[in-house]
């Protein structure tokens, strides 16, 4: 299981009009097992591109792992995505959206 973390990892969807892959270097949180992506406003790509297609992969220690994303709508979990990933900063009480993807294979 991953342990409670941020990290660079790159993300990669399917563009929700083009159905081709884009590709994206984010800060990205591990949690309870499981990796977020966060942004202060719901108008990225890559978080428009996960919504409508959670078929997503993501690239970390060299490995490409599929997952399947998911929209965080718990307003607890969204504080805590946001305190991690901004640890003592005034950003980390800023509302965010955040993605959530799960997968089988995450490296141990």
């Amino acid at each position: 299981m991953l342990m409670d973390a941020t990290f660079r990892a790159v993300l990669v969807t399917v563009g929700r009009s083009t159905g081709r892959e884009h590709t994206v270097l984010l800060k990205a949180v591990s949690y309870g097992g499981r990796i977020y992506f966060s942004r202060h406003r719901p108008d990225g790509d890559w978080y428009l591109n996960a919504v409508a297609n959670p078929a997503v992969k993501i690239m970390i220690e060299g490995k490409s792992i599929a997952g399947i994303a998911r929209e965080v709508m718990e307003e607890n979990l969204l504080q805590k995505i946001s305190e991690l990933k901004y640890p003592g900063e005034a950003r980390a009480k800023e509302r965010r959206v955040a993605i959530e993807v799960s997968a089988e294979d995450w490296p141990k």
